[in-house]
């Protein structure tokens, strides 16, 4: 199979190299800032993103937020099905 990714750098212009589940947390940040996040199931996200900002935001079933994030806190979100686009 041709891979269309091998010998290119990584770009925030061009796709997330990968999808990784989220488990919110007050006490620590993913391991990899996500360039943005989808959520399966909608509701309240409590975040702090890349600049080190905590924002809350509400969405909807099956949204993208694209917005560079590194910590999902636990405390005030009640979305569900969390999952970070990183280029790790």
């Amino acid at each position: 199979m041709s891979n269309p990714f091998e010998n290119r750098a990584p770009s925030l212009s061009g796709p997330a190299t990968d999808i990784v589940p989220v488990t919110p947390s007050d006490s620590g940040e993913m391991a990899d800032v996500a360039t943005s996040l989808y959520v399966e199931t909608g509701g309240v996200l409590a975040l702090v993103t890349v600049a080190g900002q905590p924002r809350t935001v509400m969405l909807g079933d099956r949204a993208f937020l694209p917005v560079g994030v590194r910590q999902v806190l636990a405390t005030g979100t009640t979305a569900s099905g969390i999952h970070a686009l990183v280029m790790a």
